[in-house]
């Protein structure tokens, strides 16, 4: 693609293109687009990677958004297809942003107006809102877990300017500043892995907009919950590793470390801490209060997420969303052995598998 001048650029310049990249999502990646469309982004402005897929997944959004706009690239990985297709596509040098989605997404009816809207330049990358889709009964739990996540701890790391990661289903990058990012970063995280590259280099602050709303599928069974937070916990001390965090002295490396401790010395304090001060004290009461106590706190905050995301069946789900956060911190702690004490896992070959884990949903 020829250099454009000045004078040129400003007209032929288009504001944000849409990527994504997908591996076998013949069930999903019709309802994607159609999702992306309906929300405010033009059809010549959305592009899809191909993966090397076995099923009809090209075909699908060929069918869509026409030849021109999907390619098909060997077997590489998510970051290597992301990369591959924004060079062939020319996407840095004609969009002042490039938004990349996952291929099991959707997105709220004004996600994409609202979030263009509120596009600020002076950020290096953005974020939206993510919800969980309707589905099995883990997505209950996620919704527990990313209503959390986003009122209390996004909001936070956005006004500390310590977002840890850009996530999948919603992340945006100013195109000079994609440019500068590896995505085929050969992680088990690759997103979490660029944006620790975006501190690192200081490149920019992360933008989060939370009034656009991206949705995310999530796991049908507890064991593929399971296989997925290990991936994700793996990654994420594989990236803390990698990057050196706590070895700084940048934002980042103390509000991860304080994360990392914190779970930590949750567990610490319930298996360790607490027992012992029972034995000691002969009060086998103590733990059945201190147990108690933590099942009546999760509760309420159950309750909460329920009214904020008026998923009043959160409340039904209770019993499992306590289990399942439990299960959530033994991982962690699988993983933090496995990466940081065994140092397991320094490098992977970003290939991705959705094999048995794409469903068709309904909005």
């Amino acid at each position: 693609m020829k250099a454009l001048t000045p004078e040129t650029k400003r007209t032929y310049i288009r504001k944000m293109a849409l990527l994504i990249a997908g591996y076998n999502e013949e069930l999903v990646i019709e309802r994607t687009i159609r999702s992306a469309i309906r929300a405010g982004m033009k059809p010549r402005d959305i592009y899809v990677v191909d993966d090397n897929s076995d099923d009809a997944t090209s075909k699908i959004a060929r069918g869509i958004l026409g030849k021109t706009n999907v390619c098909r690239v060997r077997r590489s990985g998510k970051g290597l297809a992301l990369t591959k297709a924004t060079k062939k596509f020319s996407l840095t040098e004609r969009y002042e942003w490039v938004h990349i989605a996952d291929a099991d997404g959707a997105f709220a009816p004004d996600y994409f107006y609202v979030f263009r809207r509120k596009l600020r330049p002076k950020y290096a990358a953005a974020t939206g809102y993510i919800k969980s889709l309707p589905g099995y009964s883990v997505s209950q739990f996620r919704v527990y877990e990313y209503t959390v996540g986003m009122e209390i701890h996004r909001r936070f790391q956005a006004l500390a300017h310590t977002v840890s990661v850009i996530p999948g289903p919603t992340s945006c990058f100013r195109s000079d500043v994609f440019a500068k990012l590896n995505f085929d970063n050969k992680t088990l995280t690759e997103d979490f892995d660029v944006t620790l590259q975006l501190h690192r280099q200081k490149l920019g602050k992360v933008q989060f907009i939370p009034d656009a709303v991206a949705y995310t599928q999530d796991p049908r069974s507890v064991s593929d919950f399971v296989k997925q937070i290990t991936r994700w916990n793996r990654g994420v001390l594989q990236g803390s590793r990698r990057h050196n965090i706590g070895l700084r002295a940048q934002r980042i490396d103390a509000y991860l470390t304080y994360q990392i401790v914190q779970n930590l010395f949750f567990f610490f304090n319930y298996a360790v801490i607490m027992p012992y001060i029972a034995f000691k004290r002969h009060s086998p009461a103590l733990l059945a209060t201190l147990f108690l106590l933590d099942v009546i706190t999760t509760f309420a905050v159950s309750f909460i997420v329920s009214w904020r995301s008026k998923r009043w069946d959160i409340l039904s789900a209770f019993p499992q969303i306590y289990i399942l956060r439990w299960v959530t911190l033994f991982v962690f702690l699988q993983a933090f052995v496995e990466i940081m004490l065994l140092q397991r896992f320094r490098a992977t070959d970003g290939m991705w598998s959705t094999s048995g884990k794409r469903y068709k949903f309904s909005t």
